[in-house]
């Protein structure tokens, strides 16, 4: 580590860190925003996304931008109904998907609120500007 001395009024040194990030006493080389963990896959992210607009957790128009076609006026039409509050919070449990050509991923997931499971389904397309975008949803009944 490289290191500035100076002398203060006092008489004494102090040292001041120039270089090197790591906090003393700490021994490994990786550096803070170095790889991590792979960014989440598109249907994963959009599982949660949508899970966070059906609970309430997010308004609907946080998925405008993620949406094509029909799949923003059936996303609106799930949550023409608000959720009850004082529900439990769902939980993503599973999130598979299907490709059925390149740029397409169907995909479903399994979505436990407390002790009962319901189902939801989606299609995504990826555009030419290669976003992936909903096209489709369909969702279980509500617990």
């Amino acid at each position: 580590m490289d290191t500035i001395t100076s002398t203060h009024g006092g008489g004494g040194t102090a040292r001041r860190r120039t270089a090197g990030t790591r906090p003393r006493g700490r021994r490994d080389t990786r550096r803070p925003g170095g790889p991590g963990r792979p960014p989440a896959e598109p249907q994963t992210w959009f599982a949660h996304a949508l899970l966070a607009v059906l609970s309430g957790q997010r308004p609907v128009h946080f998925l405008l931008g993620h949406t094509i076609g029909p799949a923003y006026e059936q996303l609106i039409d799930l949550t023409s109904t608000p959720p009850d509050r004082a529900a439990l919070r769902p939980v993503l449990r599973h999130c598979g998907r299907f490709r059925p050509g390149p740029g397409v991923i169907e995909a479903f997931a399994r979505v436990a609120v407390g002790d009962r499971v319901t189902a939801m389904a989606f299609r995504l397309e990826r555009g030419q500007d290669l976003r992936w975008r909903c096209a489709a949803i369909e969702v279980g009944p509500r617990p």
